[in-house]
């Protein structure tokens, strides 16, 4: 099955937290939050402005994206778990 979100929306797969801290402590799954750092699955065509017109998404497919904790709704699609928020949601992109 392929997801193709509409408007302004993104889909973004979480991406692994660390999994020990700095001073070398292993953090059990159940301890760990949640990472709010993704990478964009898929991108939605864009909003409409006022007058009509499409406003281009600033992300693409591919971006690696920082977003608020509590942002989107997580959805499993083909098993796999992903999370559907808004571009505004996105705080910015992870330039490498």
């Amino acid at each position: 099955m392929s997801f193709r979100p509409l408007h302004d929306r993104v889909v973004v797969r979480r991406l692994d937290g660390e999994e020990k801290t700095k001073g070398g402590i292993i953090i059990p799954d159940t301890a760990k939050e949640k990472p709010s750092e993704g990478m964009i699955v898929a991108v939605g065509p864009g909003a409409r402005d006022e007058s009509g017109a499409r406003v281009v998404p600033d992300v693409k497919a591919g971006d690696r994206v920082l977003f608020g904790k509590w942002s989107g709704t997580e959805v499993k699609v083909d098993g796999e778990d992903l999370l559907i928020m808004k571009e505004s949601d996105i705080m910015g992109i992870v330039e490498a």
